[in-house]
C-alpha cells in the first residue's frame, strides 16, 4: 500500500533525526521479538512523545495499565525524577517476566513495579491500598475494557492529571455502525465517557506511521471537576 510506505518512510525520517539509536530500547525489543510478545509495542517516536508529555507534566508518579515487554515502560519511567514512580500492570505472566526482564536491563528496576494480574482488579487493589494520585495515566490494554479502565483513571488522579487512551481509531472502524467488534465498541464507549466526563477535558488525534492508522486520546483531570 503506497500509503503505508509512505507512513513508514516519514516515521523513519523522525526517528532518524529526533530518536537517537538506544541501546536499552533496542534490546526490549529484541527481548519482547525473541520471547513471542506480539509486536503491538508504540512506535519509537509514540514512545519518546509518551516521555515528554510526562516530562512536561513533571510527573513524579505515572501508572501504566498494559505493560506487554515493557517498551513503552521504559519510555515513561525515563521522565521520572530518581525517587519517582511507576506502576505498570499486566495480565499475562509471561509478558510480565519479559517485561521485567526488559526495565531491569535498562536500569530503571528502582523506580518501576510490574503488577501481575487482570487490570480490573489490580485497579480495585490499588484503591483499596490507598495508592495516591498518579499525575499521567497510559492506557494500552484489551480495548473493550478502556470505559473501565477510564473510570478507575479518574480514582487514582488529581487535577491536572493527564490521561493518555492508545489505539482509539481502530483504522477508522471506530466510526462504522457496522462494527460490533468489542474493541471498537470499547472504544466508543470510551469516547462517550470522555465526552460526558465534567471531571476531564479531553481531546482524540488521529496518528499514522509504522504501526498504521490508529488515534490517541488525552484527558486533563479538571481543577473544579
Amino acid at each position: 500500500m503506497m500509503d503505508q510506505r509512505l507512513w513508514n518512510a516519514v516515521d523513519r525520517y523522525i526517528t532518524d533525526h529526533l530518536v537517537p539509536p538506544d541501546a536499552a530500547l533496542d534490546r526490549a525489543l529484541e527481548a519482547s521479538d525473541a520471547a513471542g510478545l506480539p509486536a503491538i509495542n508504540v512506535a519509537p517516536n509514540q514512545g519518546k512523545l509518551l516521555m515528554i508529555l510526562a516530562m512536561a507534566r513533571g510527573a513524579t508518579r505515572i501508572l501504566e495499565i498494559g505493560t506487554l515487554g515493557g517498551y513503552s515502560t521504559i519510555w515513561l519511567a525515563r521522565a521520572l525524577p530518581p525517587d519517582g514512580r511507576l506502576v505498570t500492570l499486566e495480565a499475562e505472566p509471561r509478558h510480565a517476566e519479559v517485561a521485567r526482564a526488559n526495565i531491569a536491563q535498562a536500569g530503571l528496576s528502582d523506580r518501576v513495579e510490574v503488577r501481575l494480574g487482570p487490570g480490573r482488579e489490580t485497579l480495585a487493589k490499588l484503591v483499596e491500598e490507598g495508592e495516591p494520585p498518579f499525575d499521567l495515566v497510559f492506557i494500552d490494554a484489551d480495548k473493550q475494557s478502556y470505559p473501565h479502565y477510564l473510570g478507575w483513571a479518574l480514582q487514582l488522579t488529581r487535577p491536572g492529571s493527564l490521561i493518555i487512551g492508545d489505539n482509539v481509531v481502530r483504522d477508522g472502524a471506530v466510526i462504522d455502525p457496522a462494527n460490533d467488534d468489542p474493541r471498537v465498541e470499547g472504544v466508543r464507549s470510551f469516547f462517550d465517557m470522555l465526552a460526558g466526563e465534567p471531571r476531564v477535558t479531553a481531546t482524540a488525534i488521529q496518528t499514522v506511521g509504522s504501526k498504521g492508522y490508529d488515534g490517541i486520546a488525552i484527558a486533563v483531570v479538571n481543577e473544579n471537576g
